[in-house]
């Protein structure tokens, strides 16, 4: 069932989302990490990051999540910055956890640093 979309959602938060495959149409329920603010959100977007447990085919800007507890995780994980995607709120699963300040800080400067100029 999914979160009502009048919930909001905290930048460094994680939550389930049906993520898109970037070279399919098909998407793949996962946990991510949100990385928008209350001004997107005020649009009914949420923009996201993936989160996976694919440790085998780490890029260079992964970053390991190092308190799995915190972030509601069950195994080993790392936030992929790269792959960032926009899901409506309605669309979320639910809540599951946050990353540490000092992590979700490390992922926001990832981001920015893909976007634009």
């Amino acid at each position: 069932m999914a979160t009502s979309d009048k919930a909001r959602y905290a930048p460094g938060e994680v939550i389930v989302v049906p993520f898109p495959y970037a070279d399919q149409f098909a998407e793949k329920r996962r946990p991510a990490l949100v990385v928008s603010n209350a001004k997107v959100h005020s649009q009914d977007c949420v923009w996201v990051v993936m989160i996976t447990s694919a440790l085998h085919s780490r890029r260079s800007n992964d970053l390991e999540i190092n308190d799995l507890a915190r972030a509601g995780l069950s195994s080993p994980s790392i936030v992929r910055p790269a792959k960032i995607t926009n899901i409506e709120p309605s669309r979320i699963i639910r809540r599951a956890g946050q990353l540490k300040p000092e992590q979700a800080d490390i992922v926001f400067d990832m981001v920015k640093s893909f976007i634009g100029r």
